[in-house]
């Protein structure tokens, strides 16, 4: 395992209980809502929207809370949500950025630093960690879309820059300023992504051993459990014999 990527971020999504399945439906509304007030509040014509109803379907979050957080965007009543990057350090000088969405930055950050601190890390100044990742666009597809090979070539007639597969999915990297193109033109040859948003990629990783690793995962967690907190990234790697010993933990 490679860092806390979009999909690690998703299998700690999935493994939760009642409760964070709640506070993921919470942060899913919310980005529904950002996209559909930044935008327009129709999919079709809004490709920020597209891809935030898609992650929503993808977590089966109900139809109707799709519905009410687009109407919520609509409404004089709905909060401005600002985006927000911290950067800092976890356990083993392990480097993290995480974006948040939220209508209170003085109520945020102290929260972001307390986390960070409480679990072995310090939250760094802007920069701090962010030349250590590359800012990419990524498009996630189902594997029942293609083989790799297949997916290789949807990839060079859509301009992407490579194409990742692995158990959870095929994932389409591309420059940033040609993101928009490029999830168009997959749109086109694949329909619908599971997933369409810049992210940041780690450009080395650093090993950890089990127990850097195990509070590694716990301050990720601890982020990822944040009301706020969309998107949690980080440089480290885990070996399969450590990720086997803390799962039997």
């Amino acid at each position: 395992m490679a860092g806390h990527s979009q999909f690690k971020n998703i299998m700690f999504r999935k493994g939760a209980q009642d409760k964070k399945r709640s506070k993921l439906f919470s942060k899913l509304a919310r980005e529904i809502t950002v996209a559909a007030k930044t935008g327009l509040p129709d999919p079709n014509m809004n490709p920020k929207l597209r891809a935030a109803i898609a992650a929503a379907r993808k977590e089966n979050m109900p139809k109707d809370n799709v519905d009410r957080a687009i109407k919520k965007a609509l409404g004089g009543d709905a909060e401005n949500y600002e985006e927000i990057r911290y950067e800092g350090y976890g356990p083993g000088g392990v480097a993290i950025i995480v974006e948040a969405l939220t209508d209170n930055r003085n109520r945020t950050a102290p929260d972001v630093r307390s986390l960070f601190s409480k679990y072995g890390g310090n939250l760094g100044a802007d920069g701090s960690v962010a030349f250590l990742f590359s800012r990419v666009g990524s498009i996630v597809y189902p594997l029942d879309k293609g083989s790799a090979d297949d997916m290789l070539e949807k990839a060079i007639e859509a301009g992407a820059d490579e194409v990742l597969t692995a158990a959870e999915g095929h994932e389409f990297l591309c420059p940033v300023d040609a993101f928009g193109e490029v999830r168009d033109a997959l749109e086109k040859l694949l329909g619908t992504s599971d997933a369409a948003r810049i992210v940041f990629k780690p450009l080395d990783t650093k090993s950890v051993d089990e127990e850097t690793g195990r509070a590694l995962l716990k301050l990720i967690d601890a982020l990822d459990d944040h009301d706020d907190i969309q998107q949690v990234y980080a440089n480290f790697e885990m070996s399969d014999a450590v990720m086997e010993k803390l799962a039997a933990a």
